[in-house]
């Protein structure tokens, strides 16, 4: 699967690689790359076969319970949330079986249906000026994906509403989409379940200075560090004591 692919998933996504590794949780004592901040986060999104497996492989790693969110019509999925902080969320979303016969010809539900278990498959940072975002993408002459229009209504009835923009061409999987949220959008980490934290966000790639011109580009503060493969790393703090999500 590559980048392009997986941005079709919700709106605009990516993947972080084919060598992803399941969402696992371990002990994490390493101090991680400066220049984070949880503000530059909207959320991470995890993605499961089914919604029931993705809820429960969280709640097994974190103690906390996602509840369900909507779905995403005409597109075939369907989510839940859990609060990672108060403009911080993690999304886990998987194949809406009510939305089945859905003649949906793109690749997105064919690879979440094939995932063996839940997986860290990419983050979204947060914005207030998406035109602003991708006016400097351009500018430092990268490829943009434009802006797209998303909605989705809340299982209360109230209605959704964002922007999304990514980068194209560039093939780093550890690059965000970006989001911005309607005016009088109910920001989803507002009311999801409480208990976790996102304490940092670590971002690895074999080439993190082709990475980071393209963070730099974004007016993004966050950087990549040298790794072997494309990975995201989330470090929570939880019911459970700090786990990381990749």
């Amino acid at each position: 699967m590559n980048r392009r692919d997986f941005m079709r998933l919700g709106a605009v996504s990516a993947m972080a690689g084919p060598e992803a590794v399941a969402c696992a949780g371990r002990s994490s004592g390493s101090p991680l790359p400066a220049g984070f901040s949880a503000a530059e986060v909207d959320h991470l999104m995890c993605g499961a076969s089914e919604l029931e497996e993705g809820i429960s492989h969280v709640e097994k790693l974190t103690g906390a319970r996602a509840v369900f969110g909507g779905r995403h019509p005409n597109r075939g999925t369907q989510n839940a949330l859990l609060s990672l902080g108060p403009r911080q969320y993690l999304e886990i979303i998987a194949p809406d079986p009510a939305q089945a016969q859905l003649d949906v010809r793109e690749e997105r539900l064919a690879l979440l249906k094939t995932l063996s278990r839940p997986r860290l498959l990419t983050w979204s940072a947060a914005t207030r000026n998406i035109e602003a975002v991708e006016k400097g993408l351009v500018s430092a002459g990268f490829k943009s994906g434009g802006i797209v229009p998303g909605s989705r209504r809340r299982p209360d009835g109230r209605m959704l509403e964002w922007k999304t923009l990514a980068s194209l061409g560039q093939g780093d999987e550890v690059v965000p989409f970006f989001i911005e949220w309607g005016k009088d959008t109910v920001h989803p980490a507002t009311d999801s379940p409480k208990g976790c934290t996102l304490v940092e966000l670590r971002l690895e790639h074999p080439e993190p200075e082709k990475v980071n011109r393209v963070l730099q580009a974004m007016g993004l503060e966050i950087r990549a560090t040298r790794g072997p493969q494309p990975r995201l790393l989330a470090r929570l703090r939880s019911p459970k004591g700090e786990v990381e999500l990749t």
